[in-house]
């Protein structure tokens, strides 16, 4: 069975194949399928963003398709940037979609620079969602609540910026900071694709 993941990013296609071994499922990423274009986010939340994606590559291929929205939600900054993570630093007349890994953590940083610690608070959240070819359509959540540090600590993945200043609650460590397996285990995605996966090995994907 063939899953195409609405996704150009790398870092998390290799998150997915990690959190979904053990399924007899190929996960294939948009450029595997032939899609290189961005697909064009304009809804108002993570679900319907996730749904945009997932539809898009699934009426084009007519195959079983997933796509995820992300972000992070800083309390501080009323919640922002939420589903505006990814653009929210963008350079005026770039042109691009999305701003540069290091344009996003520096922006991020110089917003928060006078807030202090005790007052970082922030969460992560994810909509993950699966279209199957006849256009029926599920949805999965995840959310972890966490801060946002001082300065950027571990190593940095342009593809997944936010992870260098991120603690999620509990630990001491960002998620850029622990290992693959770890992260996996506490974050928004990983809480989202683990409900899908239980979905996906009940038998649903035909």
């Amino acid at each position: 069975m063939k899953l195409v993941f609405a996704t150009h990013n790398k870092g998390k296609i290799s998150e997915m194949k990690k959190i979904m071994a053990g399924l007899d499922i190929k996960i294939l990423s948009a450029d595997d399928v032939g899609i290189k274009k961005e697909i064009k986010e304009d809804g108002q939340t993570f679900e319907e963003n996730a749904l945009i994606k997932a539809r898009f590559i699934s009426n084009k291929k007519h195959v079983w398709s997933f796509a995820d929205d992300s972000g992070v939600c800083i309390e501080a900054l009323g919640c922002a940037p939420g589903i505006y993570s990814a653009r929210w630093a963008r350079k005026r007349g770039s042109g691009g979609a999305h701003a540069s890994g290091n344009n996003i953590v520096k922006h991020t940083l110089q917003v928060m620079k006078h807030i202090p610690k005790k007052y970082r608070g922030a969460w992560m959240e994810t909509a993950c969602a699966l279209v199957a070819p006849d256009k029926r359509h599920w949805v999965f959540t995840g959310k972890v609540h966490g801060t946002i540090t001082l300065e950027p600590k571990g190593k940095f993945n342009a593809k997944l910026p936010y992870d260098v200043i991120f603690v999620p609650n509990g630990t001491r460590k960002t998620f850029a900071e622990m290992s693959g397996e770890k992260k996996n285990s506490l974050s928004h995605r990983g809480q989202a694709l683990r409900e899908l996966k239980k979905f996906l090995s009940e038998g649903v994907f035909k």
